[in-house]
């Protein structure tokens, strides 16, 4: 692997060909934040998707493309004269020293949830200890994982079951509310009722340890493998799956199912 002079060499390349690039480049040169928004949550998704692959020839590339879009909105405000590259690593070097008290202080943590704790206290007093517990959610998170992190960062100071298997009992009660509703056909206590039994679901997976977007995408990746067998099988036979009964498609993705697929 690379030395540390060759990454800061090859570092200073990039940064070097963006400064070129924003000269002499018309699409770059006319970029904006706002413009560029869309394609960094692209960006982002992308990498989602070579990680959930453990495809490392894509990570290596959307990880460039995402350290692409760091340097961009730098360079935007280095032009700003707000901030700049530097300023961005200094303030990303001093928050994580700050909240590593066990590495660079005088405290311990010796468990990874003790760290935890100590980083959700420790973002509390920071901007003079105004800032709530839930403030640091993201609002434009998606909600799967926005529901994860909200449940996170109540645990980290104590909001939690005392035992896990605790939680069963809230997904039931969740469940049982939920039917109350679908039998009554109020669609907006049911939409409710729903997100409660959802939220409950996904607090069930952050006990246990499973993260529920990967889960939940596993599921849908198993589903187009599945179906897409069905569709295929159904166009070598000549049909359209419009043509097909359930109990045949049934049969498919049985087949497809017992093929591990």
């Amino acid at each position: 692997m690379a030395t540390r002079e060759e990454k800061m060499e090859a570092f200073g390349q990039l940064l070097d060909i963006l400064d070129e690039l924003r000269v002499k480049c018309p699409w770059d040169r006319k970029q904006t934040n706002e413009s560029l928004r869309t394609n960094t949550i692209e960006e982002t998704y992308e990498l989602c998707e070579a990680l959930m692959r453990e495809d490392n020839t894509n990570i290596k590339k959307e990880l460039g493309d995402l350290l692409l879009h760091i340097v961009f909105y730098s360079k935007i405000g280095e032009e700003k004269e707000a901030f700049d590259i530097k300023d961005v690593c200094d303030s990303l070097c001093q928050k994580l020293i700050y909240r590593h008290p066990h590495v660079f202080g005088d405290t311990s943590a010796d468990t990874a949830q003790k760290v935890e704790q100590s980083w959700e206290q420790l973002k509390l007093k920071e901007k003079g200890g105004n800032k709530t517990v839930l403030e640091g959610v993201p609002a434009s998170l998606p909600s799967v994982v926005k529901a994860h992190r909200i449940q996170d960062k109540a645990r980290n100071v104590g909001f939690d079951w005392e035992q896990r298997d605790q939680v069963w009992d809230k997904v039931q009660e969740e469940f049982n509310e939920l039917k109350t509703e679908i039998d009554r056909m109020d669609a907006d206590k049911m939409e409710a009722e729903f997100g409660d039994l959802f939220f409950s679901l996904i607090n069930a997976a952050r006990l246990y340890k499973i993260n529920p977007d990967n889960a939940l995408e596993r599921t849908n990746q198993k589903f187009i493998r599945r179906f897409n067998y069905l569709e295929e099988h159904t166009i070598q036979e000549g049909r359209s799956l419009k043509d097909m009964t359930l109990e045949e498609m049934d049969q498919l993705w049985n087949e497809a199912k017992a093929k591990g697929l």
